[in-house]
């Protein structure tokens, strides 16, 4: 992957329920393209980490401060207006849920021309997935949730949706080659 390249592609939130896969696609995707990963998780304020791991689902009104934080993080990573220096920022990737329409809007409005990667699978994986992490904070009990609250971003501008049970090396080539692409709508591998 060429760096230089790569600089003028957009900010990514890799977004999907619990268990998808966000944390490994967005490591494997910054260190392919040379960003900075901003792990939506380290974000979230301790009343919201009490609250998931206590079982009981975040409202809107909880996740509001946290997507304004992540917002924010996003556009201290934005690379500067031209003639400001090319190491004034850098694009980011970002893992967030994102699970509604209105979260990925209120990113966008903070980070314009924001790509999304929606890692998509099953309740039934995404609890086994969640169930075997072991040390992480969010209960099993919180997927359904997540899958109910979700709204697939079908339709939306800049969105690749992938199986987020493909291999990672697999996941991280199609999003670099839909990069390329200049983000097509879909993935040609996804039917």
């Amino acid at each position: 992957m060429n760096a230089a390249e790569s600089r003028h592609w957009p900010s990514i939130v890799v977004m999907g329920v619990a268990g998808c896969g966000k944390s490994s696609l967005g490591a494997a995707l910054a260190q392919a393209l040379g960003r900075a990963l901003v792990e939506g998780d380290d974000y979230h304020p301790p009343a919201n980490v009490a609250k998931m791991r206590a079982g009981t689902p975040l409202t809107d009104a909880d996740r509001a401060g946290w997507l304004d934080a992540l917002g924010a993080a996003l556009q201290q990573r934005e690379p500067a207006p031209a003639g400001h220096g090319a190491d004034a920022g850098q694009r980011a990737v970002l893992t967030c849920s994102a699970l509604k329409a209105a979260y990925r809007e209120r990113l966008r409005a903070a980070a314009p021309g924001l790509a999304f990667v929606h890692l998509t699978l099953t309740r039934e994986q995404a609890r086994a997935r969640v169930a075997a992490r072991g040390s992480h904070y969010f209960n099993p009990a919180l997927v359904d949730s997540q899958f109910d609250t979700l709204q697939p971003p079908e339709g939306e501008p800049r969105v690749l949706s992938l199986d987020a049970t493909r291999p990672l090396a697999e996941l991280s080539q199609a999003v670099q080659a839909w990069l390329q692409a200049g983000l097509p709508a879909a993935d040609p591998q996804e039917t």
